[in-house]
């Protein structure tokens, strides 16, 4: 049996802030028992505009999350991060940045995730209107990381909405899905635990959904609601209070086989071209 803490944090522009508040939650996470963390997005920095000035401390930062994963003997996966190259070492071009999630053991980082898709959409709230394609460079690479509880699929936010990329990770083995967020408050009301439950259902996977939750700055207005949904597509357990907190939840991968096995959906998938 594993213990997974999901967090949900309501980040501002403060770096050290933030990271006091990550320590924290990693505190009280490893009281619980827990094998692996999991961040919201842009859990280190919410702040527009500030994509570049965070992106150029990425490698400091990413040394630091790695530092504290060792400390705690705890896996992370690090939410998101604004970063100025691709896994290759070559810059982004243009101005952009990637966003990059990382998964990290207390050995260092096991797997770089960059967000393939991108939030380009109206939305009725205060901003009205998301360009993140103004400021980021898509990945393009699915990725999965091996630990010893399992294999974690990487995902971020919007990639929740294209039911093929989790099924994809299923096919590379998934068995954890993690889902950093910040999913706008009008989209999040709508959606977010509907998605968390539906990707859980098709790929047979536990989905792990950290969230950021309230005000950053004067505009922009999270929903929250971290929570997990089990293989079944079953939700485990929400957060329904504002700001920072921790959900856990207990992942068993026998019983995870079980469940496959009885409704053996990849096994049962017919290729339908769209």
């Amino acid at each position: 049996m594993t213990l997974i803490s999901i967090a949900q944090m309501n980040s501002q522009n403060d770096i050290e802030e933030n990271f006091d508040t990550v320590e924290q939650l990693l505190q009280q996470s490893q009281s619980q028992g827990s094998n692996l963390l999991v961040l919201p997005e842009n859990f280190i920095c919410f702040a527009a505009g500030k994509q570049r000035e965070t992106a150029a401390q990425f490698e400091d930062i990413q040394a630091r999350l790695e530092s504290l994963a060792h400390r705690y003997q705890i896996w992370i996966v690090a939410g998101t991060l604004p970063c100025p190259f691709r896994p290759d070492g070559t810059p982004v071009p243009d101005g952009r940045v990637r966003t990059s999630s990382l998964c990290i053991s207390p050995e260092g980082t096991e797997a770089r995730y960059d967000k393939i898709h991108l939030f380009d959409v109206m939305v009725a709230d205060a901003v009205g209107g998301y360009q993140e394609s103004k400021f980021f460079e898509p990945g393009t690479e699915i990725v999965t990381a091996t630990s010893p509880f399992g294999q974690i699929g990487l995902m971020v936010c919007y990639d929740l909405r294209f039911p093929e990329l989790a099924l994809k990770l299923r096919t590379q083995g998934a068995n954890i899905l993690t889902a950093p967020a910040a999913f706008t408050y009008a989209t999040g009301q709508l959606h977010w635990q509907l998605l968390l439950q539906a990707r859980a259902m098709d790929s047979q996977c536990l989905v792990a959904g950290a969230a950021q939750q309230g005000w950053h700055g004067a505009k922009r207005q999270t929903w929250g609601h971290t929570a997990a949904a089990d293989s079944r597509g079953q939700l485990l357990s929400m957060i329904h209070t504002d700001g920072t907190g921790l959900i856990h939840v207990n992942f068993d991968l026998a019983e995870q086989n079980h469940i496959r096995a009885s409704m053996p959906l990849i096994q049962h998938r017919r290729l339908i071209q769209l």
